[in-house]
């Protein structure tokens, strides 16, 4: 509401061109708060009040703005504007959005970078999407191993200004092989030792990431121990980047967005909802329907190849939507707990016994209680006490099934190093329905042949 109270009054600063407000305007607030101010105004606006603020605070706001309006601002302002901008953007975030732009334009862009610059930014795009490689920031703190703590302190002074963080001090030596790490607190706290190498204060044993290392995999050795930044090596142990904290959260929420859109039988999107064409999410969404569409037509033929006799026990068809129910309920329950606990190395394939032997007991827990409210029902409608025994019964066998399947299916797929999240809940109720007429089928035969 207040950014759009504002909106008149810079809308005016622009027409006047104020140069004076709207310098004021960009280094009063923070950046975050300047970027929401100006969500109002088009990209052309936009693009002029960001050139009333210094270039590292120009990027500073950019960096808030969402990333579809930074790819068309980079993709239509003037390129020498842009090569200014580009350059105090990290490295990282500078090839994350020149992805999004035609070759052509990027070259146009990147000939106006500095040539060091340009370099960082080149050798980055030449890792895969996903990789460590291609997340990791090259503007990190590394100095030689053989400087002393006052040499590191005034080295650090004159590379601030263009390092994404100095929390970690990365040591090395003169072929710029990782040797160790310190951190920024333990390096203040040695200023009464001016003299101490910083050979003598590193930690050897540090936690890497390989340049090749999938993202997620990065993502989650940082959770695991905690860290604000990964440094990246190669194969033979040269140091090459980081990955921070904040590079790790967007991943963090790209893949848990992934997987969410996995597991209700959606092919993720590569672009947001309303961004992506509907055909494009026509298909990405049709593909897997169209899969469960068919696994429903087989409980149909399932159910038709009985229909002589289910006319007959006609009070048996108003129990086949609970009994469907049940069972995949309960495998939807199992697959999202047992994908969600592989996702964050709560279990592994090696738990796969207990947790078959956790889910059996479950269904069977599950199962009698609900078969107990079915029975229930079913005194109500089935002709005799003795009939009335096929809904507790099955409901029992469905449910514990059901509890199973969405445990295992899961795991087979990560033992086939296919994603877990593949196996939707649709998909496992798919199988826990068919699976559900069958039971229900031979139990009811079973009591009334």
């Amino acid at each position: 509401m207040i950014n759009t109270l504002f909106l008149p009054e810079l809308r005016e600063m622009l027409q006047e061109d104020r140069t004076d407000d709207l310098r004021e305007f960009c280094i009063a607030l923070h950046p975050a708060r300047t970027a929401e101010f100006m969500e109002g105004l088009d990209n052309n606006e936009s693009w002029r009040v960001l050139q009333h603020a210094q270039p590292s605070l120009q990027a500073e706001i950019f960096q808030y703005f969402d990333s579809y309006r930074q790819a068309e601002l980079l993709a239509t302002q003037d390129e020498k504007q842009v090569a200014v901008l580009v350059t105090q953007l990290p490295a990282d975030d500078a090839v994350d959005l020149l992805r999004e732009l035609p070759e052509a334009r990027v070259d146009e862009i990147l000939a106006l970078v500095p040539a060091p610059d340009r370099r960082d930014i080149r050798r980055l795009q030449t890792f895969p999407e996903g990789t460590a490689g291609a997340l990791m920031t090259t503007e990190v703190a590394c100095l030689s191993e053989t400087l002393t703590v006052k040499q590191a302190l005034d080295e650090l002074s004159r590379q601030a200004g263009r390092l994404e963080t100095i929390y970690y001090i990365y040591v090395v030596d003169d072929t710029n092989h990782l040797r160790g790490v310190v951190s920024g607190r333990l390096l203040i706290s040695s200023i009464g030792r001016p003299e101490t190498r910083l050979a003598d204060l590193m930690k050897t044993d540090i936690v890497t990431a390989n340049v090749h290392d999938d993202q997620e995999q990065v993502a989650q050795k940082v959770a695991f121990y905690n860290m604000l930044a990964i440094p990246v090596v190669d194969d033979h142990q040269h140091m090459l980047g980081i990955i921070t904290h904040d590079d790790v959260i967007d991943v963090v929420r790209e893949e848990a967005a992934e997987d969410v859109q996995r597991i209700v039988a959606v092919e993720p999107l590569k672009d947001s909802y309303l961004r992506t064409p509907l055909m494009i999410l026509s298909w990405k969404r049709g593909f897997w329907l169209l899969i469960l569409f068919f696994a429903a037509l087989s409980t149909a033929f399932a159910l038709q190849q009985y229909q002589d006799w289910l006319d007959k026990y006609s009070w048996l068809v108003l129990f086949i939507p609970l009994v469907i129910s049940s069972g995949g309920n309960s495998g939807s329950q199992s697959s999202t707990l047992i994908i969600s606990a592989l996702i964050t190395k709560d279990i592994d394939l090696r738990d796969w016994s207990t947790i078959v032997r956790r889910e059996l007991i479950m269904g069977l827990i599950l199962g009698g209680i609900m078969g107990s409210i079915g029975f229930l029902c079913a005194l109500l409608l089935a002709p005799t006490y003795r009939d009335a025994l096929i809904i507790p019964i099955t409901i029992l066998c469905v449910v514990t099934c059901g509890t199973c399947m969405g445990s295992l299916l899961p795991l087979m797929f990560k033992r086939f190093g296919l994603d877990p999240a593949m196996m939707s809940n649709q998909f496992v109720a798919g199988l826990s329905d068919l699976l559900g007429i069958l039971i229900y089928v031979n139990v009811a035969l079973l009591f009334l042949s």
